[in-house]
């Protein structure tokens, strides 16, 4: 079964990522109190730990020195799933519902972070999807996350 592995937000532009263990999702902004958080396409975003596993193999990363997923700056982490090609299904996590919008594009901080990793993010949807809140409600880590067809 798909599960919620991981939750962030970030106070301002630039700023550190936040682990969290439980977020309120909202209509309005996404991720309560995440700086990204306003109304459109792009108000959580999410990756797969298959996805950033993936790119940090392809970089020769092993298990022990692996950048944290928080380096891809995305508000949730999940396991389980395979969001290639997901644009217009709806991600439930818990008992939110995100309608997935786009691919999400990895920008040049990949590549401050770890030289290559744009480029490694930037295939097969390894960069995770930029979602829009349909649902709010309350998430924690462990929540069971599925995959749906929009009606």
């Amino acid at each position: 079964m798909a599960r919620l592995l991981g939750i962030a937000k970030r106070a301002r532009k630039r700023a550190a990522m936040q682990l969290l263990q439980t977020a309120e999702i909202r209509l309005e902004h996404g991720v309560a109190d995440d700086f990204r958080g306003k109304s459109g396409a792009r108000q959580v975003t999410v990756l797969t730990r298959e996805a950033w596993q993936a790119a940090c193999a392809e970089l020769g990363l092993g298990a022990a020195d692996t950048l944290p997923w928080t380096t891809r700056r995305a508000n949730l982490l999940i396991q389980g799933l395979d969001l290639r090609d997901s644009s217009g299904r709806i991600l439930k996590v818990g008992e939110v519902e995100l309608l997935i919008s786009r691919e999400t594009d990895p920008c040049e901080r990949m590549e401050q972070a770890c030289p290559g990793l744009l480029a490694a993010m930037a295939k097969e949807w390894r960069g995770g999807v930029c979602c829009r809140v349909l649902v709010a409600g309350r998430i924690q880590i462990g929540d069971p996350v599925a995959l749906v067809d929009a009606d």
